[in-house]
C-alpha cells in the first residue's frame, strides 16, 4: 500500500530557526550595527574629522574611584567571560574562574548605581540592567548549583552578550569616558 499523506515541507531558510541558532551571534550584531550607526550620527553632528585609534588612560586617573571600580569591574568579568565562553566548561579551572566573573559582575553592578552622570542626576534606562544583573546572578548560581546546566547557560551568556556586550558597545559612543580612553580625533 502506498502512502500518500503529505508530509510538511520545511522551508530552507526559517528565521526562527536561525534566531534559535545564532541568537547571541545577531544580538552582538545588532548591537555593533546599532553602535556603527549611531557613533556615524553623532560624529557627523559634531562635524568631526576622521578618528584614530589611540591608547591613553590618563583620563581614568581623573576620575571618580566609582567609575575607576566600575571599569576594573567590567573590564575584568569581559576578559573572564570570554575565556569561560571559550573554555571547556565544567571543570575546576571554569568553576573558579565564573566565581571570579560573579564577582566582577557584581562589582560592576553595584558600583554603577552609583554612577548618574548620563541622566543629568537621575537613573538612566541603563539602570535597569543592573538591576536586572543583581537578580538574575544569584539565580545563575543557583541553577549551577542544583546542576541545571541549561538554565546555569541560558542565565550567564544572556548576561554577558546582553550585559557585557550590548552595554559594553554604548559605553564606547563618541563623548563617553571609554571613547576618549581608545580613540582620538
Amino acid at each position: 500500500m502506498i502512502d500518500l499523506a503529505i508530509q510538511p515541507v520545511r522551508p530552507a531558510f526559517s528565521l526562527r530557526r536561525l534566531w534559535k541558532r545564532c541568537k547571541n551571534t545577531l544580538v552582538v550584531l545588532a548591537a555593533a550595527a546599532g553602535f556603527a550607526w549611531l557613533s556615524r550620527v553623532i560624529l557627523e553632528g559634531q562635524g568631526a574629522p576622521a578618528v584614530r585609534f589611540r591608547v591613553d588612560l590618563s583620563p581614568l586617573l581623573e576620575v571618580s574611584p566609582v567609575l575607576q571600580a566600575h571599569i576594573a569591574g567590567a573590564t575584568a568579568s569581559f576578559l573572564i567571560g570570554t575565556a569561560l565562553l571559550i573554555g571547556v566548561k565544567g571543570r575546576t579551572f571554569h568553576r573558579t574562574l565564573g566565581y571570579a566573573w560573579v564577582a566582577a559582575m557584581a562589582v560592576t553592578a553595584i558600583s554603577s548605581l552609583f554612577i548618574t552622570g548620563l541622566n543629568g542626576h537621575s537613573y538612566s534606562l541603563i539602570h535597569l540592567l543592573s538591576g536586572w544583573t543583581l537578580i538574575v546572578l544569584p539565580m545563575g548560581l543557583a541553577a549551577a548549583r542544583r546542576r541545571d546546566i541549561a538554565k546555569h547557560r541560558k542565565e550567564m551568556t544572556g548576561m554577558f552578550f546582553g550585559g557585557m556586550l550590548v552595554a559594553g558597545l554604548f559605553s564606547f559612543l563618541p563623548g563617553r569616558l571609554m571613547w576618549h580612553l581608545f580613540f582620538a580625533v
